[in-house]
């Protein structure tokens, strides 16, 4: 325990994330893995045309336009507002946490926000580059490549399969050892919060609940669900795109 942590009464457990937020999570994971499969494996789940990758890569960017969107109006602990801060802060945080004074956080903390950042960019920018691409067995291709050049489309299909390999798995595995380790060294429970939505009760930096919201906040997510699908699939139809 680090100097103001506070515990309140024992065994008290308070709701740090949403229900929308955590399966916003485990989704993208799972949809993460699946478009590793599907386009590793296409051949033997008879799918050549990598019908099922294309769908996953809209599936994914939908999920990321729902999270930027839920980022405004979610619950707190989800809002950017709430735990995007300044560098300083980040630095500051990583430096105290070196020096075991850094406090916790209910919900992300300083250097986690940044973490958060660049993994929703990561997985859009790789999802974006899918709409353009054209795959290795010339059999099938991103429902956009036909608005670039042949030489542009080539360019951006080897950058989407480079990124995939070399970015975003990479950051994944990252991830997931930050978050262990860091539940190894301050005690803070981030995977099981992540399942549970609950962290046990302590004297938390930044003072914020999640808020359950009950019925409205799951009517309210998955209206923005529904917008979310609206822009990703209007704007694919509305430039020309075909579906897979």
């Amino acid at each position: 325990m680090q100097p103001g942590d506070r515990v309140e009464p024992a065994g008290e457990r308070i709701l740090a994330w949403d229900l929308p937020t955590r399966l916003f999570h485990w989704t993208l994971v799972a949809l993460i893995a699946t478009a590793w499969a599907s386009f590793e494996f296409s051949e033997r789940i008879g799918d050549p045309v990598l019908k099922l990758h294309r769908w996953n890569g809209i599936a994914i960017l939908v999920l990321v336009v729902w999270r930027v969107l839920w980022g405004v109006l979610g619950s707190r602990t989800a809002r950017f507002s709430e735990f995007v801060r300044g560098p300083r802060s980040a630095f500051g945080y990583l430096a105290g946490l070196f020096r075991g004074t850094s406090r916790r956080y209910l919900g992300h903390n300083p250097a986690g926000a940044y973490m958060v950042l660049a993994l929703l960019t990561i997985v859009g920018t790789e999802a974006l580059l899918g709409l353009f691409t054209v795959e290795h067995n010339d059999l099938t291709a991103g429902p956009l490549y036909r608005l670039l050049g042949e030489d542009t489309v080539k360019q951006v299909s080897r950058v989407h399969r480079m990124m995939f390999d070399k970015v975003l798995l990479p950051f994944v595995v990252v991830h997931i050892a930050v978050n262990i380790l860091y539940g190894v060294i301050k005690r803070d429970p981030l995977i099981p919060a992540m399942i549970t939505g609950r962290k046990p009760a302590a004297d938390y930096a930044d003072a914020v609940r999640a808020g359950s919201g009950g019925a409205q906040s799951l009517l309210r997510a998955a209206t923005l669900l529904a917008v979310s699908a609206a822009l990703v699939l209007g704007t694919i139809k509305g430039l020309g795109g075909r579906l897979p």
